[in-house]
């Protein structure tokens, strides 16, 4: 192999060690050329999750792969709602989806992979109690537990108007359940996010029940 597609190589192989997973506009910048991505591609080096995502074939991955890969195909996105809630470890449900949620003005994403269910925040809660987690190299928004939980609670409807596929109650419950039985949520905490979103009056009752003899 000649020197300069040598170099070519270790670049992109320390790039995707470095990163986890890069979009093709990363690796351009960096000065690594699509011969390189492509000849690396077919000799089963680098594998191509998607549209313009790459990572190496033989680069480690987490159990919340798909949330790393969903996160650096929608870099404005946050994860949330039941993605959320499994993350966090308040919940046994295995999410087929990745729900994620975007501004209200953003393009929807469309990905092959991994499969996405997408949600519109407003543009104070797409940044309100939302937290930051590595996940296999990439940095990764994800609403924190006692948000993640008043979510589920706004979401609950059986027929939710805000998308076709409701969580539902009962995860909410659980959620809730979990989220103060494992101390990653405080109800006061809880109570401040459901008051800023308007639906204290809505979670109110389930948490009193759930703290009343704690």
């Amino acid at each position: 192999m000649a020197p300069t597609s040598q170099t070519q190589r270790d670049r992109l192989v320390q790039f995707l060690r470095n990163r986890g997973v890069v979009r093709l506009r990363e690796l351009v910048a960096a000065g690594i050329n699509a011969t390189t991505i492509s000849r690396m591609e077919r000799a089963g080096e680098v594998i191509r999750l998607g549209r313009g995502l790459y990572r190496l074939s033989d680069a480690p991955t987490s159990m919340h792969h798909d949330l790393a890969v969903a996160a650096k195909a929608v870099p404005l996105g946050v994860i949330c709602l039941v993605s959320a809630l499994a993350f966090h470890e308040l919940t046994d449900v295995i999410p087929s989806r990745v729900w994620i949620a975007i501004g209200p003005k953003d393009r929807k994403p469309a990905l092959a992979y991994p499969a996405l269910q997408v949600v519109r925040f407003s543009e104070r809660h797409i940044t309100d109690g939302v937290e930051q987690h590595n996940i296999d190299g990439v940095n990764v928004s994800i609403t924190a537990p006692a948000r993640t939980v008043v979510d589920l609670f706004r979401y609950r409807q059986a027929e939710g108007r805000r998308f076709k596929a409701s969580p539902g109650l009962n995860i909410a419950l659980e959620g809730l359940r979990e989220a103060l039985r494992q101390r990653k949520a405080t109800p006061a905490e809880v109570a401040r996010y459901a008051e800023q979103v308007g639906d204290w009056a809505t979670i109110r009752p389930y948490l009193e029940a759930m703290t009343v003899n704690a």
